[in-house]
């Protein structure tokens, strides 16, 4: 029905970050494990949320080198970003009420249409 998920892109990386630290790799296979149906996930757009988020002062990252393989940029969340990731959560608990409520009107009228 053209439902779109990816704005929840912010909250999913804020989530997986409250979690840990992570690189930006680690990050687009994390959230490939938890992506919506039917959305592929674009590892250009979760960079580029990366680089808007640590702008916006939600994360902030470092280069972190290995002693193999080439430097990975590590992102960790900041305390604007764990006030986000709050707000986030009452966001979308609201709406998952709200669709809640949808679900079960939709539910009863069928049944009461039987």
């Amino acid at each position: 029905c053209g439902a779109r998920f990816s704005r929840f892109i912010e909250p999913r990386l804020l989530l997986l970050l409250f979690k840990g630290e992570s690189y930006g790799y680690e990050l687009v296979s994390k959230l490939n494990e938890i992506s919506f149906p039917g959305e592929p996930l674009d590892a250009g757009n979760v960079y580029r949320n990366l680089r808007r988020m640590e702008n916006e002062g939600l994360i902030k990252s470092r280069w972190a080198t290995a002693k193999s393989g080439p430097p990975r940029r590590i992102y960790r969340i900041t305390i604007e970003g764990e006030d986000r990731l709050r707000a986030w959560m009452l966001v979308i608990e609201e709406r998952r009420k709200s669709l809640t409520r949808l679900i079960e009107d939709y539910k009863t009228f069928i049944e009461k249409k039987k």
